[in-house]
């Protein structure tokens, strides 16, 4: 993966975090405006996964968006909403990184 591929894999991580964090207010505290503005957060991360998807393909873009996502909005539930995951759950976000860095891993490449 390219540096510039890597990078537009970093800003949709973050729209998307963002998108959700914004998501976890509307659930506490509802209002229409907040629902539009993070549709329009998750629009604008799919568009630019859009661009790692040019580069990677679907298959790997997906795989890695799902992995970032995951760990990103797990640091955030965990330091921002105080949200504490069970040991099994941590242990399923671990095996996740492995399996996308399996994925991920050039193939033929070594170490």
């Amino acid at each position: 993966m390219s540096a510039v591929t890597f990078l537009w894999l970093g800003l949709a991580t973050a729209v998307f975090v963002g998108a959700n964090a914004v998501l976890k207010v509307y659930a506490v505290k509802g209002g229409l405006p907040v629902l539009v503005g993070a549709l329009a957060l998750f629009c604008l991360g799919n568009f630019l996964m859009v661009q790692v998807m040019k580069a990677n393909g679907l298959g790997l873009a997906i795989a890695l968006s799902a992995i970032f996502q995951l760990v990103a909005i797990s640091v955030m539930a965990i330091f921002v909403f105080g949200e504490r995951p069970t040991g099994l759950q941590l242990a399923g976000m671990a095996l996740g990184c492995v399996a996308v860095a399996m994925i991920a891993w050039p193939a033929g490449g070594k170490a």
